[in-house]
């Protein structure tokens, strides 16, 4: 059973507070149709100490997608390779979240969610410790990697726990509470990163996870009930497959697309071999009972445009994490602290957005919000090209808290309207795809930007670059990711005036908004 998401009518609150875009379907029923004969520990004690443990396990999972993005200048310089280099690190964590999401749900039906948990934890605090001890690039993004594939199981299967373990009149409270430090971790993870590099050492990012690791092991072996089904439907290996291999090589051309070492024609055949692993993905997907993501839900309007334009969205905004403390740090000479307080406005504003999100959709819609918003938050990604070392600080605050509010406004929409027409047995399918599609974006989001950066750079952009040279370049990236964004308003333009009017209490559009 995969991760579970909003059905379509507890989405109308979900607007009021990111935490409640994720609703739960408690319906104990396994997958061939039998009622699941694991009894359910209601005691008190556990429902105290289940969502503390969830909750800090899903807060070490979120933190790690942000707290390097300011030490990398930092970490670079500490391995001997260029900025631009790191990418590679952000990107390998981000990209294993997005291909084993998909496999959590299926492995703690078949094995108990106490022993998947578990080895979640395991692999994540092996993973953080080998990342604290790298002596080189490649042993970095093999590690993140590692942290990925735990990553990716540690929610999902802690959500299951929940789930089966509170009524349901209590879920969304327990749920509520689990989420909270997972939000909060992206949003913190810049300045707990610039803290650490300015006051320790950058490996002290990763090796902190460590001692909470294997206490979250003692706690799981103690707390976590095992719940698992007595019938599970089979593993699609080949589909889990054909996606994987089709991404990681997508991935792979985006990461070194700007290296001028590499030919033309080498990476026209990578790019058709990955597009090809793709699309048979799609053929394979249609002809199973089972596949591994249900390419169908995309014949549903609302989804497939919040999904399809989220994605093409985020892949402008999810190369900023990377750009700005390279900016800050390498271009106007900030250290790690000073810049992960420039970009703390961003978090604030997030945390903000939610009292009026609601508002916002009830006056206007989806239809109009996502094509107006989408434009704004490219123009805001371009203001940041006119930073300088004379910018005014109040002025680079005021432009971060504004980009947070917008990006946070487009991503709560987004979330809550990809879910308005999904029936309830469709949600759980449904909350795996677009979690895929979101890291994904995340990690195309970093290679993107990079390759920006590089191809402005010229000459060899995986080495040291001169700070100038490297200055002008991200401005012009900013432009470059901006434009992007903006594009990507035209995915927005096929929803109708009342699509997911059912859960913003958009009312009846007249004729004349169409």
């Amino acid at each position: 059973m995969p991760p579970t998401a909003p059905i379509a009518n507890q989405a109308a609150t979900a607007i009021l507070d990111p935490v409640e875009s994720i609703g739960i379907d408690s319906n104990l029923i396994t997958a061939s149709g039998q009622p699941d004969p694991t009894p359910i520990n209601n005691t008190e004690s556990l429902k105290r100490i289940l969502p503390w443990l969830v909750a800090v396990s899903f807060f070490m999972e979120s933190l790690d997608i942000t707290i390097l993005n300011t030490a990398v200048p930092t970490i670079a310089a500490s391995l001997g390779v260029g900025p631009l280099s790191l990418k590679s690190a952000l990107t390998s964590y981000t990209l294993s979240l997005a291909l084993f999401i998909p496999l959590s749900g299926w492995l703690a039906d078949k094995f108990g969610t106490r022993r998947v948990f578990g080895s979640a934890i395991g692999i994540f605090t092996l993973g953080s410790l080998l990342c604290g001890l790298s002596f080189n690039l490649p042993c970095l993004i093999g590690a993140r990697v590692l942290q990925g594939m735990g990553g990716a199981m540690m929610m999902p299967v802690g959500r299951i726990a929940i789930v089966r373990t509170f009524a349901k009149a209590e879920i969304l409270r327990a749920m509520s509470f689990v989420l909270i430090p997972g939000l909060i971790g992206p949003l913190i993870g810049p300045l707990v990163g610039g803290l650490i590099v300015g006051l320790f050492h950058w490996r002290v990012i990763f090796l902190v996870n460590f001692p909470i690791g294997i206490f979250g092991l003692y706690a799981v072996h103690r707390h976590m009930p095992d719940y698992r089904f007595l019938h599970t439907p089979p593993l699609d290996l080949a589909g889990f497959i054909l996606f994987g291999v089709g991404i990681t090589s997508l991935s792979y051309i985006l990461e070194i697309f700007g290296h001028h070492t590499l030919s033309w024609w080498y990476a026209s055949l990578l790019l058709v071999g990955s597009l090809s692993l793709l699309l048979a993905y799609g053929w394979h997907a249609v002809r199973v009972s089972h596949p591994i993501l249900q390419l169908a839900l995309f014949r549903v309007r609302t989804f497939r445009v919040a999904v399809v334009g989220g994605f093409v969205s985020r892949l402008g905004i999810g190369g900023m994490p990377f750009l700005l403390p390279l900016f800050y740090q390498v271009g106007l000479g900030h250290t790690p602290i000073q810049s992960a307080l420039l970009i703390m406005p961003q978090p604030l504003a997030s945390m903000t957005t939610k009292f009026f999100v609601q508002p916002v959709l009830s006056r206007i819609g989806f239809r109009r919000l996502l094509r107006t918003n989408t434009i704004f938050i490219g123009l805001m990604q371009m203001s940041f090209a006119t930073i300088s070392s004379t910018t005014p600080v109040w002025l680079i605050v005021t432009q971060a808290f504004v980009y947070g509010f917008v990006t946070s406004l487009q991503f709560t929409s987004i979330n809550t309207l990809q879910f308005a027409d999904l029936e309830a047995e469709r949600t759980s399918m449904g909350s795996s795809i677009a979690s895929v599609f979101q890291q994904l974006a995340l990690s195309f989001g970093v290679a993107i930007a990079s390759l920006a950066t590089a191809l402005f750079i010229g000459a060899n952009p995986l080495v040291q670059t001169e700070p100038t040279v490297m200055t002008s370049a991200i401005r012009r990236a900013f432009l470059v990711v901006g434009s992007l964004t903006i594009v990507s308003t035209i995915l927005f333009r096929e929803l109708k005036p009342g699509d997911g009017s059912n859960v913003s209490s958009h009312r009846n559009p007249e004729p004349s908004e169409a």
